[in-house]
């Protein structure tokens, strides 16, 4: 009885809108209207023959995947150095942190003002190094995704690195000693010491950053506001919003949502089978 409440809260929370999508995902229905129809498994039939759907996908695989290796990369290599002392650390730690803090409205316009093909820094940049002859449109077809991946790896990193951080200063300072005593190289230390320390919080930190960048919509459609170039970064996400908010299609935006949630399931319980001993240390 007296967790009753608590799963009460659960069920409301969690549950129940994942039941709603899976009905509306069977119901021809528009977003605003109350009209709708039964149609079974029809969605889903027509988002298998949708090549926006295989294209939205793809995009999002790309953006998932590229922005998660250099998190993982750049927040890591981050905080082995910030677990260092030395002079200003602190300081260091709080501007490190700073994207991770900003609104997305804001980083997104200040990344599309550094990026801007006319009056951009970086294209300012690159010509008075000599890198570049002609501007380069950032925010055009052939670089938005580039320019997307960037932002987001900017702006999330410092999440992987307070996470490795935080484990960092957990390690005993004695293994380090006793492994320099033996001859160790900083690699070797690195290999044997700090990495099978921090596997279990990687693994964490991997899985949300994975879910979470698979399923990010904010930062995706302020970048393309969903025209323009903005359909060579249109992610499952976002193209989900557009069929349920810019083609009243409730139904197939139900189904892409239900869809995306299996992906996820999926792949987080194959990701546990794989990385079975690291999710028990987790």
């Amino acid at each position: 009885m007296t967790i009753s409440p608590a799963l009460i809260l659960i069920l409301a929370l969690t549950l129940y809108p994942v039941a709603y999508s899976i009905w509306l995902s069977l119901l021809d229905k528009h977003s605003f209207f109350p009209q709708e129809r039964f149609v079974g498994l029809e969605n889903f039939f027509y988002l298998w023959t949708d090549s926006e759907f295989w294209s939205s996908l793809w995009l999002g695989v790309v953006y998932s995947v590229w922005t998660i290796f250099f998190q993982i990369i750049l927040g890591v290599a981050a905080a082995l150095i910030l677990n260092e002392s030395f002079m200003g650390r602190g300081l260091v730690r709080a501007i490190v942190l700073f994207p991770y803090m900003i609104p997305t409205i804001v980083a997104v316009i200040l990344w599309k003002w550094l990026l801007n093909d006319t009056y951009g820094v970086v294209n300012y940049w690159m010509f008075d190094l000599r890198i570049i002859r002609d501007p380069i449109s950032w925010l055009g077809a052939d670089h938005i995704m580039l320019s997307l991946i960037i932002m987001s790896i900017w702006q999330f990193f410092p999440f992987v690195l307070l996470s490795i951080l935080a484990r960092l200063q957990t390690i005993p300072p004695e293994l380090y000693e006793a492994a320099k005593v033996d001859g160790a190289s900083a690699l070797r230390r690195f290999v044997h010491i700090t990495l099978p320390q921090i596997k279990g919080i990687l693994f964490v930190v991997i899985l949300l950053r994975s879910i979470w960048m698979f399923t990010k919509f904010d930062t995706v459609w302020l970048m393309g506001e969903g025209a323009g170039a903005g359909r060579f970064i249109r992610t499952l996400p976002v193209y989900a919003y557009m069929r349920t908010l810019t083609y009243y299609q409730a139904g197939l935006g139900a189904a892409l949502a239900v869809i995306m949630f299996a992906i996820l399931v999926v792949c987080t319980v194959i990701y546990f089978r794989l990385f079975r001993e690291e999710a028990d240390i987790g």
